[in-house]
């Protein structure tokens, strides 16, 4: 063979994505990965709060404009309908021009838009803009943990990814303490405000950002990908043991079509069934609970309000312990058993009646906690499960599941609260965790492997 050819065959497209690949993976975490993680972090923290702001001013809005429980279960429903087809623009925009370049357009859309609710005069004008906020909202999430996703190496990559998405529950922990003290002495019209003002502030922080290398690989883009991969290495000496399989293959076209392939219509149906599950209950729970300790249980606004923030406190609690012990108990087994603990807590308050907000907010609150790490989780699993050409929109695709189980959780809610009152409404939720824990079972374990040996 001789020289030319050889080198030639060192520089083709296969061994060169494979080439730059290991190298990716044998830099250690190091202070190149917290700048990234940072400021991505901010805007899932807004994103928290942004999606949070309606259930806190939500009591106030259900006195001041006379809502009925259905209106209220519409006015929660359209902000996730708007994730729901965000989700899928900004997942097409993501793989078509990068992850960071539709990041920054998810920012700005919900941040302009957050600002314009506050100067919503009535029911209808706040649905809409809470539909366009929701656009922004259901893009930036998805593509920011498809994003955290491909900068991690497989050893420790669970942990890694958890700590990052421990911003979103601590977001909704503050976002929950912010609410009980701004809406009863400011005004529910402060809260908007407040997430999109600093929305746009941040929004300068993520030009400094560099492209995902994995995204960059997959687009030929190598020499690009080099000198991102080259600042990773420029800020650690220290380099760990690769080993890599089933990455010399020619990359194939990214087609949303291969979700349902023979290969991954499996991981996509499953992945799926767990978002609606898990998202069904959560956020069934955090948007009605404040209104439900006011309205079922009498209890004034601002006790109201604090009690509900409960359940972000567990969240985070049960998000941290979960960061810790993923990469030891693994995906599979955390979802599954995490749904069974949840769904006999709120079969437990079925059966004893619901009959006191202090039995809600223990029990349901607990339940909240333990579902709320599995939401957390499946932005990690996700991205896990498919391959680098179509991980932003599988994620995508994924989420608007959880959109779906938003909107139709609290209207639901809404029905069953009217006809047949409040322990009905967890019984269901219990009903949904069950289910869930079967699904949780087919799932495929992921853990301290490669993403491109996962999902070649």
């Amino acid at each position: 063979m001789s020289e030319s050819s050889v080198v030639s065959d060192s520089n083709s497209s296969p061994n060169r994505a494979s080439q730059l690949l290991a190298r990716m993976e044998s830099i250690p975490f190091s202070r190149w990965h917290v700048k990234p993680r940072v400021i991505v972090g901010t805007a899932t923290f807004f994103d928290g709060f942004d999606s949070l702001t309606l259930a806190y001013a939500m009591p106030v809005l259900i006195g001041l404009w006379h809502l009925k429980a259905g209106q209220i279960g519409m006015l929660i429903a359209a902000g996730y309908l708007g994730q729901a087809v965000g989700a899928l623009i900004f997942g097409v925009v993501a793989e078509r021009f990068g992850r960071i370049f539709s990041i920054k357009g998810s920012i700005f859309l919900m941040s302009v838009v957050g600002i314009a609710c506050m100067f919503a005069g009535n029911y209808n004008i706040l649905f809409a803009l809470r539909f366009l906020q929701g656009v922004g909202l259901g893009g930036e999430v998805p593509i920011a943990a498809t994003y955290i996703n491909e900068l991690s190496r497989a050893q420790g990559r669970g942990k890694f990814f958890m700590v990052y998405e421990m911003i979103f529950p601590i977001s909704l922990m503050i976002t929950a303490q912010i609410g009980a003290v701004v809406v009863p002495s400011l005004g529910w019209k402060w809260m908007f405000l407040l997430g999109g003002a600093i929305g746009l502030v941040m929004l300068p922080l993520f030009f400094m950002l560099r492209e995902s290398p994995r995204w960059l690989i997959g687009k030929g883009k190598f020499d690009e990908a080099e000198r991102v991969i080259e600042e990773m290495e420029a800020s650690t000496d220290k380099r760990l043991p690769v080993n890599m399989t089933n990455i010399n293959k020619p990359a194939k076209k990214a087609d949303w079509k291969e979700l349902f392939s023979p290969f991954y219509r499996w991981r996509t149906l499953v992945v799926w069934g767990l978002w609606f599950s898990a998202y069904f209950i959560s956020n069934g729970l955090n948007n009605w609970l404040p209104s439900l300790y006011k309205t079922v249980y009498k209890l004034p606004l601002s006790e109201s309000l604090h009690a509900a923030s409960l359940t972000n406190v567990i969240q985070v609690v049960m998000v941290l312990a979960c960061a810790f012990l993923i990469d030891k108990i693994g995906r599979k087994r955390w979802a599954t058993v995490a749904f069974l603990i949840a769904g006999c807590l709120l079969l437990v308050l079925f059966l004893t009646g619901a009959k006191s907000a202090r039995s809600v907010m223990y029990l349901g609150s607990s339940a909240y906690g333990v579902i709320g790490s599995i939401t957390v989780l499946l932005y990690l699993y996700t991205p896990e499960i498919y391959p680098t050409r179509m991980r932003a929109i599988g994620t995508a695709f994924a989420t608007t599941w959880l959109r779906l189980a938003s909107a139709i959780g609290p209207m639901i809610i809404g029905i069953v609260l009217d006809a047949k009152g409040i322990s009905y409404v967890f019984v269901g939720f219990a009903i949904i965790c069950i289910i869930g824990s079967v699904i949780a079972t087919r799932m495929i374990e992921t853990r301290e492997k490669v993403l491109e040996e996962i999902a070649p």
